[in-house]
């Protein structure tokens, strides 16, 4: 599967609601998942694995399909149920996610959809029937769970937070404040943590509706945001509001126009750059290498000496 993106058709001020393609999929029972095409590289039938000793229980074994090596991760278990039963009957998702390819064993594929992502509902961690389902959206009458693939992952492979000692021995990020928007807890984590090795407070919301109302909150309370902020870091791919949409509402925000936004992905590709662009958005990285984002941040820092105004 090659997948191609042309972005959004964009009016004057404001991101339409991002074009989301699910690969919509069932476990052993008939309840839809759905992950994002732009992370699937291909779907291939269940393969003999090579087991390996003291490797993680979530992992089978691993494959080389497609002339890469990768662990293949029981899905099923990943996500809290039983293992799946007869494997060899079951499927392989090739997936791509923060650089690092993974496949995913399940039980069969049901179709690709299109749907936008403000169509999708973040779902409140304390409602979750299964906490690594992180969002749901309605499709022809089926509920669909989408599943938050970074947490699945992060119970097998943890990603380094820690941050060169050269980087965090610079001072000049000492007392910034930085306002995070990401829909992934893990996500959300792993920023703060690289962050605050940098002397950077962060104040993190879980989507671009939740991170404009915080905004709007403090604009009301006479806060200076675009001084209060040395910076905006977003996910793209979100619920309720993407980040290109919410680059979109802060450009034509009279008051926040001028925050500085970067904006990260975990999907691979260089699709985003046309629409970073046209949104409006100063940086695009991909997720994420400490290091990455450190040097991304000390970079904007650089640009911009401490303003100190209000307080929280």
């Amino acid at each position: 599967m090659n997948h191609h993106h042309d972005g959004s058709t964009l009016d004057s001020n404001r991101a339409a609601g991002t074009r989301l393609e699910l690969l919509l999929f069932q476990l052993e029972h008939k309840q839809l998942y759905g992950i994002n095409v732009f992370k699937v590289q291909e779907i291939v039938a269940y393969q003999p694995l090579t087991r390996l000793v003291g490797s993680h229980p979530l992992v089978m074994g691993i494959a080389t399909l497609r002339g890469v090596t990768m662990p293949i991760i029981d899905l099923s278990r990943a996500v809290g149920f039983p293992a799946l039963r007869e494997p060899e009957k079951g499927y392989i998702i090739i997936t791509e996610y923060n650089r690092s390819v993974h496949g995913f064993l399940i039980r069969r594929v049901d179709r690709i959809v299109h749907t936008q992502w403000d169509q999708v509902q973040q779902l409140p961690s304390r409602l979750g029937r299964n906490a690594y389902v992180t969002a749901i959206t309605l499709i022809e009458k089926d509920l669909i769970e989408i599943l938050d693939v970074e947490k699945v992952l992060d119970q097998v492979v943890h990603a380094s937070t820690e941050v060169s000692s050269t980087l965090t021995q610079q001072t000049i990020s000492q007392g910034h404040r930085v306002l995070v928007v990401d829909d992934s807890l893990v996500a959300r984590n792993q920023i703060r943590r690289a962050l605050e090795q940098l002397g950077i407070e962060c104040t993190l919301t879980n989507d671009g509706k939740q991170a404009l109302a915080k905004i709007d909150t403090m604009v009301a309370q006479g806060i200076n945001v675009s001084d209060y902020f040395t910076m905006v870091i977003s996910d793209i791919e979100m619920p309720e509001m993407d980040g290109y949409q919410l680059t979109s509402h802060i450009r034509a925000h009279p008051h926040i126009k001028d925050l500085y936004i970067l904006l990260h992905s975990s999907i691979s590709g260089v699709f985003n750059l046309e629409m970073v662009r046209r949104t409006g958005a100063n940086k695009f990285i991909q997720k994420y290498h400490p290091d990455d984002l450190a040097r991304s941040v000390l970079e904007r820092i650089a640009d911009r000496p401490l303003v100190r105004t209000g307080s929280t």
